[in-house]
């Protein structure tokens, strides 16, 4: 039977796309739903992946790419990396015939492909995240951040999540693999799983160099602890290094590798005057894309936060920062975080194109 689609708030940016772009490149971490928002906006598709066809369609991928372009439009080419002569296709095609939302391309976060040109103005890219507690169904969605923006009459009303189903929420995290699944237990090991794959294969997979997973776990644990505050990189790399005998260069080189997965995903400090020189902190907010990866790899459950509300405070942050840049994907704003040297500070600012800021 086929799955019932849920609607992301990203399908609105991805139509506006695909209005002004020949071809939309959707990016994000694993596991956030790429494949499924594409394959409901596409007309036809190929999965360079499938087992069945995979010989074949690779085979012509490589000699003659054009032919794959053929079909109902737009069209998904999923693990498109796994054929990167597609992507030259399909900008000489966008170039010559000129159309809009022609091709749409997905694939795994954990591989880098070389391409022999640039998709500029041809191929666009999306930016997805995991599910927003409103995609998940924990939030009525009732209140309208354009709505505040634009100064109209808001009717507050109260959420209905607990306590512990926030809790449950942040443990679980938004990836829709884990949404809709009774057992609570078996939904929280989709994070764990997650966050072992990240450490034990596609920090690997990334660059093609073979990385050392408990490194890769002793990083994610340390930048855990940290999440959601200023502490700089030289307070996380002596917190690994004292267990363990990791060089600067390598320490960075990891913590790219993550960035690239798109699973450490820092906010940016935010200037309110472009011409400003006004003195502000200007280090990243150390984040995750979704708080699960933290609680996994801290290694601790729901019940754990009955005592420490301490850090279930620095996760709520991480949470709502997800799903603010969830939510401001559809507004073309950007949120990041202010703190000036009088101490003044706000832990998150939505500004919009127009200037008006939040």
């Amino acid at each position: 039977m086929e799955k019932t689609y849920r609607d992301r708030v990203t399908d609105s940016a991805l139509r506006t796309k695909l209005e002004a772009f020949g071809a939309t490149l959707i990016v994000g971490p694993k596991g956030c739903g790429k494949t499924t928002t594409a394959k409901h906006f596409a007309n036809s598709y190929i999965e360079f992946q499938d087992e069945d066809s995979r010989e074949r369609l690779l085979s012509v991928a490589e000699n003659i790419p054009s032919r794959l372009l053929i079909g109902d439009k737009p069209r998904l080419f999923d693990e498109w990396q796994d054929a990167p002569k597609i992507w030259g296709a399909i900008r000489k095609d966008v170039d010559d015939s000129g159309l809009k939302g022609q091709y749409i391309l997905t694939g795994s976060s954990s591989q880098k492909v070389e391409t022999a040109h640039t998709g500029t103005l041809r191929i666009s890219t999306l930016r997805m995240f995991p599910m927003s507690l409103y995609e998940s169904g924990e939030s009525s969605g009732t209140i309208s951040l354009m709505d505040l923006f634009n100064g109209k009459d808001i009717e507050w009303e109260e959420s209905k999540l607990s306590m512990d189903g926030l809790i449950y929420a942040i443990c679980r995290g938004g990836w829709p693999q884990s949404i809709g699944i009774d057992n609570k237990e078996a939904a929280l090991s989709i994070a764990s799983d997650l966050f072992y794959q990240t450490c034990h294969v596609d920090i690997s997979n990334i660059n093609k160099v073979k990385r050392n997973p408990i490194w890769a776990e002793r990083i994610l644990r340390s930048y855990s602890r940290n999440i959601c505050t200023l502490a700089d990189t030289k307070t996380i790399y002596a917190d690994i290094s004292s267990t363990t005998e990791m060089s600067k260069p390598s320490f960075y080189d990891y913590f790219h590798d993550l960035e690239d997965l798109f699973i450490i995903d820092e906010l940016p400090a935010w200037c309110p005057a472009i011409r400003s020189k006004e003195a502000i902190r200007s280090g990243n907010k150390r984040n995750l894309v979704d708080p699960s990866i933290a609680v996994a790899a801290l290694g601790i459950s729901p019940a754990y936060f009955n005592t420490d509300f301490k850090t279930l405070g620095f996760l709520f942050e991480s949470l709502c920062i997800r799903d603010l840049k969830i939510y401001s994907s559809g507004m073309n704003g950007e949120v990041s975080y202010y703190h000036d040297r009088y101490g003044l500070e706000a832990d998150a600012v939505l500004h919009l194109k127009d200037g008006r800021y939040a």
